[in-house]
Order: C-alpha cells, then sequence, then structure tokens
C-alpha cells in the first residue's frame, strides 16, 4: 500500500494542517504499518502555474515540437500525475484561503487533472480514470462554514470533493477543524473534535465515511 502525504500551508511549524495531516498518516501507519509514505510539500515545490509552456500535456500529438522549456514542464506534470496514480492513499492538508484553497495545491490539481490519465470523456459523459482511491482531506478554517448561512461561501471542501470525485476517487474524507481564529475556546474545541474523528478517518476503505467532521 502506497500513501501519498501532501501539505500546502507555507506556515511551517505554525500550520494547524500541517500538524493535523501528520497525525493522520501516523494513525494510518498504526494500522496499516507496511505502507509506504510518498511526501510532497506544495509550499516548498510547488508547479508554477498553467501557462504555454506547462500546458504541453494538453496539447495534441501532432502538436509542434516543444520547446525545452515545455518538456521541463511535461516532465514535472508527468512526475505528479504517476506519482498520484501510484497512491492508494492521498492525505491532503487543505487550509481555506479566502473561501477556496491555497493556489499551490490548486496548481497541483491543475497538473494531475489529465484527460486520459486521470479522467476521460465518453459518448455518456465524463469517467474518473483514479478509481480504488481513499481521499482524506484536513480542512482548516478560520472562520466557521460547515452551516448555513455560511456554508455557501464553502468553494474549499466542495471544490475538493467535485475534483477528485471527477477524477473517479469517490471515498473522500473530511478532518474538519474550523473556528481557529475565533478564540483559544473555539480553536481548543475545533482541535479536540478533529483529533478524535481522525481514528474514524483513517479506518480502511468500505466503511461508510465519507462526508465531513463537525468541530
Amino acid at each position: 500500500m502506497k500513501l501519498l502525504h501532501i501539505d500546502s500551508s507555507p506556515l511551517g511549524a505554525a500550520s494547524v494542517s500541517r500538524d493535523l495531516t501528520r497525525k493522520v498518516v501516523a494513525q494510518w501507519m498504526v494500522s496499516h504499518p507496511d505502507a509506504t509514505v510518498d511526501y510532497l510539500d506544495l509550499a516548498v515545490d510547488a508547479p508554477s502555474h498553467l501557462d504555454m509552456n506547462s500546458l504541453g500535456f494538453r496539447l495534441p500529438v501532432d502538436a509542434p515540437q516543444l520547446t525545452p522549456v515545455q518538456k521541463h514542464e511535461n516532465a514535472i506534470s508527468e512526475r505528479l500525475v504517476s506519482q498520484f496514480l501510484a497512491a492508494d492513499v492521498v492525505v491532503v492538508g487543505a487550509p481555506m484561503y479566502n473561501f477556496s484553497i491555497p493556489s499551490q495545491l490548486k496548481s497541483w490539481i491543475d497538473r494531475i487533472a489529465q484527460a486520459g490519465r486521470t479522467f476521460r470523456y465518453t459518448a455518456e459523459g465524463p469517467e474518473g480514470l483514479a478509481q480504488g482511491k481513499t481521499a482524506i482531506v484536513v480542512s482548516t478554517r478560520g472562520g466557521m462554514y460547515a452551516g448555513l448561512p455560511m456554508e455557501v461561501a464553502d468553494h474549499q471542501e466542495s471544490y475538493l470533493k467535485t475534483v477528485f470525485g471527477f477524477m473517479g476517487v469517490t471515498d473522500v474524507r473530511f478532518v474538519r477543524a474550523e473556528g481557529l481564529s475565533m478564540g483559544d475556546h473555539a480553536k481548543a474545541k475545533a482541535l479536540a473534535s478533529a483529533g478524535a474523528h481522525i481514528l474514524e478517518r483513517t479506518r480502511d476503505a468500505g466503511n461508510d465515511l465519507t462526508g465531513s467532521v463537525a468541530a
């Protein structure tokens, strides 16, 4: 079994999402001691945003000769999508930034969302090709967005569930810590709730654990 551990927060030791992803991975390893872990720190090694050089993987096979820069960017995209496809479990630290996700995490998604690799279009519509995986998303938020009226502003968890599902990953589990900027009591409550539910979210696939953990 292969586990891909991804962090995206630039806050280093001060990051709540990084602390929680470490705990998720550690708990997963308790019940899966033979699993191997591959680590990707997007705050340190993020792919560039898509541009005319990094869009090479979307070009038709009869496209003009690629430049050295385009070949380099294609190699980055190939490395990232191959790493993702090889993983059985993906643990993602995804703090909410301005109602969505960090741009470096979006850049990673843009590199792995490849037609013919992680999805394809059929006569019946799109089909995900990265099936059989479990994604555990650590969702951290300064405010409260789990219920009305603020849930309409959530373009973080809703986006990640949609994009993983589009690529065929339907077992998406959320460990949520929200209200982290609303005072010491709210933060302590959020972390206690997230910590308790990490045990549930790290059970093997097949249990009905998709959804979100209430903070």
